[in-house]
Order: structure tokens, then sequence, then C-alpha cells
């Protein structure tokens, strides 16, 4: 297969949990795959590969998006999926949030899903062709009094939204935008947490796996006639309690 026939995926995040997840389930099936995290180059977990860029730098910054997009047309010659994963979730009260909270989720989880995607859209513009998925949350739907993280409400909720309108605005050129909202994963996010509590949480009674989400945005990926949809991934809990 050519550079510039082989499907192209810039993931963010990609270093742990749900973007490491996908960045080896798209490695091993064909894709051609750009990774970025703040320290990606030391991952253990990803193998040197003639299909696999790794790019260090905080996502939340607009050199970090044009470096990584630069990195994927240098190498690949194309770019036709981006996944917004780059996340940080801080449950705290809200009145106990500090302004170094506000600006580190707001970046991480708003910022660079602003300039990652503004980097990819004129190159699939051209190509008239594209996909940008975006990571939100179940919390963004169901916020919980029990455990508090306005934050992550804050910056979550507007994935979907956006992804609406951005699927409007770019349906024209053939580029799609639809929405993940995981529920609580099994990821190193939640290592040290109480899995049997946070499996309470969904009315599944279990804990979401990698591969849940993995699945969904290959999904989305593969249905070429879904544009600004918001999947969610959550045990049911969208549903109510």
């Amino acid at each position: 297969m050519s550079t510039t026939q082989q499907s192209v995926a810039i993931v963010t995040g990609a270093s742990s949990g749900i973007g490491l997840g996908l960045t080896q389930a798209l490695l091993e099936r064909g894709w051609r795959v750009v990774a970025t995290s703040r320290s990606i180059s030391k991952s253990k977990q990803l193998k040197p590969s003639p299909d696999l860029v790794l790019v260090d730098g905080d996502a939340g910054r607009k050199e970090t998006a044009v470096k990584v997009a630069d990195a994927a047309l240098k190498q690949f010659g194309r770019i036709d999926l981006l996944v917004n994963n780059a996340g940080i979730y801080l449950p705290k009260a809200f009145t106990d949030y500090t302004e170094e909270d506000y600006n580190l989720v707001m970046n991480t989880n708003v910022a660079s899903f602003f300039y990652m995607t503004q980097q990819v859209i004129p190159l699939m513009k051209k190509q008239k062709s594209g996909h940008v998925v975006d990571i939100s949350a179940v919390v963004a739907d169901q916020p919980s009094g029990a455990a508090p993280a306005v934050l992550a409400v804050l910056s979550k909720s507007p994935m979907p939204a956006v992804s609406k309108a951005l699927a409007l605005e770019y349906a024209g050129y053939n580029i799609r935008f639809n929405t993940v909202s995981p529920g609580v994963i099994n990821t190193p996010m939640h290592a040290e947490d109480d899995h049997e509590a946070l499996a309470k949480f969904h009315p599944l009674a279990r804990m979401g796996e990698i591969s849940d989400i993995v699945d969904a945005i290959l999904y989305l990926q593969n249905a070429t006639f879904v544009t600004g949809e918001n999947i969610r991934v959550d045990g049911g809990v969208h549903a109510g309690r």
C-alpha cells in the first residue's frame, strides 16, 4: 500500500489509557499513526515502527498542534482521522479549584481540541475527506453531587455540541465530526481508586474497558454516513440511575 493510500491518524494523549489502546489498535489494522503526549518519546509500550511517529508536546499549546500536523504531512502525506483524546480529570469541590487547576484542565481538555482540529481541517478540505472524533465524558450528561467534578463538566460538555456544529460547517467537504462519551473506564487514571465503587456508578455494574472505547471509535470511523453524533459508552449512566 502506498503512503498516499494508507490511512493516517493523529491521536492525542496517546501514551497511556484510551489513547495508547487506540494507537495500538490502529497500527494492528494497518494504519499509520502520529501519536502525541507530553513525553511520549519515552514510551516503553509503543514499539518503533515505520508506521508510527511520536511527537512530544503539550496538546494544549498551538505549537504542539502545528508540530504534530506537520509531522503527519511530512511523514505520511495525509490525515484521515484525528482523535482528540488528551484529557485531565480533577475531582474537587467547586470552590476548591485553583486558578492553576482551571488553566490546566481547560488547556488540556479544550484548547487541545481547538488547536489540533484547526490544524487538520485545511488538509482534510483539500482531500475532500476526513474524520474528527472528540472524547467527552458521561459526567457532562449526568453530573454527580456525590462525586463533584465541575471542571470535567465545564471542559467536556461542549464536545458534543461543537462536533454537531463542525459536522454541519464542513459536511460539504466530506469531513465528519463525532463524539464518544465514556463512563468510568479501567485505565491508569483510576489505578488507585476503588474499582468496586466505580463499577456501581454504572447500571451495568462494571467499569468500562479501553477496548469498549476503541470499538466505538472504530465503528464511527467505518460508519461513513454518521456525523454530528455522540455515542455514549457508559454502561447506561446517561439513561438515569
